[in-house]
Formats: structure tokens, sequence, C-alpha cells
């Protein structure tokens, strides 16, 4: 599957990582925000086929992505 960059509405750039069930939203570029996971579109699942106005919708009702719940492999 295909990562896109796109800009938000307040100039923003993330990275869109599809998923087969969620999206994973990733700051680039001096974004300060925090990673944010979003419900996969039912309808594609090629983020280059989305326009900006759907991608921001699904930025928006995305939540942000909390610490992971697995033990770090590197901690002894």
């Amino acid at each position: 599957m295909a990562r896109r960059t796109f800009a938000d509405r307040s100039g923003n750039r993330w990275e869109v990582i599809p998923g087969r069930s969620e999206w994973s939203f990733d700051p680039v570029e001096g974004n300060p925000g925090p990673g944010r996971l979003g419900a996969a579109p039912g309808y594609e699942t090629d983020p280059y086929e989305l326009s900006v106005e759907e991608l921001q919708r699904l930025l928006d009702a995305a939540r942000p992505r909390g610490p992971s719940s697995r033990p770090s492999p590197f901690l002894d």
C-alpha cells in the first residue's frame, strides 16, 4: 500500500499510512502534533485516491495514538 503526505488546514504535514482497519497519521516536517490513528474508510484502500478534504475529515475523526502497551524489548 502507498503512503501519502498531505498538509492539513493548519498547514501541518502528515504522512498517511494505510492499514486494513486503521490508518495512521504520522507528523512530519516539523509538525509538533502527536501521531493519530483513525478508522480506514470503507470505500477506498489507497490514500492517493482520496481528496485532501476527505483526508482532513479522517484526520479530524482520528484519535491521538497512545503509548505502546507492549514493553520495550530493549529495557532490562
